[in-house]
């Protein structure tokens, strides 16, 4: 069965299409109009071996923050739809992640119940490049584990002089662990779940 899913959101603020196989080989084509996080969504892609394609217009005259977080709203609904009922997945995902002199933790559980812990330094530089306020991660995060009903835990475990290293370690982290919390598991041919649904 496949498990694709297309997105489509448009506001007064921003028009994107979020479009993604988590079966895929890790390709993407990304064109947010802020040239970080397409670089964080390219790894994302990369790293999880989900094939995504964004294509994003927003109010960049006023600020990147629309953008990015309408595209991680999309980009949690594209998830949860490609996931369907979640039959014979694995479910549960963890990494830890260097990034140079950077240690991230990440850990999901695909469990249809949307919850966030993060933890990164309160003192960062607050730009990277001319368009991304490192503060934006940590609602990229969210909105993504809120909208692809997920529980997500990221946490910097240490950091050093680098805020490009901090917020890309937590992007490779959250891939890997849904790289294997996606992947079906063959000895499991139900959902995984005592309940029986997720």
């Amino acid at each position: 069965m496949s498990r694709t899913a297309r997105v489509e959101r448009a506001t007064s603020e921003t028009k994107l299409v979020v479009e993604l196989d988590l079966d895929g080989t890790g390709k993407s084509s990304i064109s947010t109009g802020v040239g970080f996080y397409d670089h964080m969504l390219t790894a994302l892609s990369r790293h999880s071996g989900i094939d995504l394609t964004v294509q994003a217009d927003g109010d960049l005259h006023i600020d990147a923050h629309h953008t990015v977080e309408d595209v991680a709203i999309a980009l949690g609904q594209a998830f949860a739809e490609a996931l369907g009922d979640k039959r014979g997945i694995t479910r549960y995902g963890d990494a830890t992640i260097p990034m140079d002199e950077v240690l991230v933790q990440a850990a999901v559980d695909l469990s249809g119940r949307p919850y966030f812990v993060h933890a990164e330094p309160e003192t960062m530089t607050p730009m990277i490049g001319p368009d991304y306020p490192t503060s934006l991660t940590k609602h990229v995060l969210e909105s993504f584990a809120f909208n692809a009903r997920i529980t997500l835990h990221v946490r910097v475990l240490y950091a050093g002089r680098d805020a490009h290293h901090i917020v890309e370690g937590q992007f490779k982290a959250l891939a890997r662990a849904l790289r294997t919390a996606v992947a079906i598991d063959p000895r499991v041919a139900d959902v995984p779940s005592t309940k029986g649904a997720l």
